[in-house]
């Protein structure tokens, strides 16, 4: 299949894995690709048998590549969830930034992260894409997925006005509320993140599933320290987002 790029500055390479999409966009969601290399990652995003896809795809030169329209349900975030939402890929367009992943936790390069801030400007502007709206997969998968992981730099991102974010409250050493903990400061925490838009169960208890959702919301927004505690550090980041949210 040929098309006309979405974005201007996109070379298209066509591959075959999409869908009807079945819900209008209203989200963006940013992978890395996890492979040693940029030729690996886009053959298998283009294979046919591995049923997987992109929008785009920006190299670390920062040019850009199209794999999929934005008309159609590309198959890039799996089985996830954010506010309700759990046709996450019919509600969204999917960013794949080539990075080989935690096995080289190296910083993004710097052509790279101004292409991927100018493709988001773009596509948020012609979908009305909010800011808080602009995700990390580990958000909307958080049982499954850590990308683009806690050295993006999504800073750079807010400063062009296409994801909200805050400076993060620095790590202090207390313990916080951790797996194991109960009560209402259990049920506050979960209420709030769930508010924010996390799949997170609210029941008091202090569960692998919110550990999960702590680590991916300290993974994007308080990446000092991900354990999976809500330390303080932790619970007054969540309150400033909150609020800037608001």
């Amino acid at each position: 299949m040929t098309f006309a790029p979405d974005y201007p500055e996109a070379r298209v390479v066509a591959s075959p894995n999409h869908g009807e999409r079945l819900r209008p966009v209203s989200l963006l969601i940013l992978h890395y690709t996890g492979m040693p290399t940029a030729e690996s990652a886009l053959a298998l995003l283009c294979s046919a048998e591995a049923e997987v896809s992109a929008h785009y795809f920006v190299n670390e030169d920062g040019s850009v590549l199209q794999l999929v329209p934005e008309a159609r349900r590309a198959w890039h975030a799996g089985k996830s969830f954010w506010a309700g939402e759990t046709d996450v890929n019919s509600a969204s367009i999917g960013i794949e930034i080539v990075h080989p992943g935690h096995a080289d936790p190296r910083p993004y390069p710097e052509a790279q992260i101004a292409a991927v801030t100018a493709l988001c400007r773009d596509v948020c502007a012609r979908h009305a894409i909010r800011p808080e709206r602009v995700l990390a997969h580990s958000d909307v998968a958080v049982s499954r997925k850590i990308d683009p992981g806690e050295f993006f730099p999504w800073g750079a991102l807010a400063a062009a006005g296409v994801s909200l974010h805050v400076a993060p409250v620095p790590v202090w050493n207390d313990a916080g509320i951790g797996p194991g903990d109960a009560g209402p400061a259990v049920e506050a925490l979960q209420r709030d993140l769930a508010a924010y838009g996390y799949g997170v169960p609210v029941g008091g208890v202090y569960d692998e599933a919110t550990a999960q959702v702590v680590a991916a919301f300290q993974r994007h927004f308080r990446p000092g320290r991900v354990d999976g505690r809500a330390d303080a550090s932790t619970i007054a980041t969540l309150e400033k987002l909150r609020v800037r949210r608001a």
